[in-house]
């Protein structure tokens, strides 16, 4: 034992800083790839935002539209709506604490407020308003984050999103709004899956200080995104 301990090399002053510095790369790496990639959501979004406001490929809406554009359109929606995008992407780094459990509340959640705006239809005059608030639901999800906001209001702030996804199809066919609710139920469910399932490996990654980061810029996104549909 004594010679195993004679033997063992003694790190050097110079080793032992270039360790450190090697183990602090790491976070800061991940910290600058977040700053970076919520500028570039910034300039996406602000650009696409009046672009993607109604159904995506230019569909029509309503009674217009046909089964297969309104399942194209079901998955379309949520995934091409930058407002809607980043909210599900923000529930990765919310810190649920069972992520994969929250599954089928948040999509059971949004779909039923799908299914309420078929009967209760949002009074008309009010859509910027509408989307306003919808923006602002991004900053919401930065106050979970930062422990502000408790995350089971989650569910019915989806389901205020999935009121005004179903909002843009009130008066289509039979037909054409069951496919649209199951494409709804497809992109959704899809993108929900991968979100909760990669959110604890994402949260290990970026650690407490990333995800005070994003929370800052999802808090960030929501003002402006609030800002550019109240003030022309």
């Amino acid at each position: 034992m004594l010679r195993g301990s004679q033997n063992a090399r003694q790190v050097t002053p110079d080793e032992d800083r270039f360790m450190f510095s090697s183990a602090r790369k790491g976070p800061v790496k991940v910290l600058r790839l977040i700053g970076s990639s919520g500028f570039l959501l910034v300039a996406f979004a602000l650009s696409a935002l009046p672009s993607l406001a109604h159904h995506p490929f230019g569909m029509m809406e309503g009674a217009e539209l046909t089964p297969l554009q309104g399942l194209i359109s079901g998955i379309g929606h949520p995934l091409l709506g930058p407002d809607h995008l980043l909210f599900l992407l923000a529930i990765g780094f919310v810190g649920l604490s069972h992520p994969r459990r929250w599954l089928l509340p948040l999509l059971a959640c949004g779909l039923l407020g799908s299914l309420i705006s078929q009967v209760i239809h949002l009074p008309v005059g009010l859509d910027l308003y509408a989307e306003a608030v919808v923006a602002i639901t991004l900053a919401f999800e930065g106050l979970v984050a930062l422990g502000v906001a408790p995350p089971v209001l989650l569910l019915p702030v989806i389901g205020l999103h999935g009121y005004l996804l179903g909002g843009t199809i009130v008066g289509a066919e039979p037909t054409p709004l069951l496919a649209y609710f199951l494409g709804l139920l497809l992109g959704q469910g899809a993108l929900l899956l991968v979100i909760t399932t990669s959110s604890r490996r994402l949260l290990d990654r970026i650690g407490p200080a990333g995800q005070r980061l994003a929370a800052g810029i999802w808090i960030g996104l929501g003002s402006a995104f609030a800002w550019s549909i109240l003030v022309p």
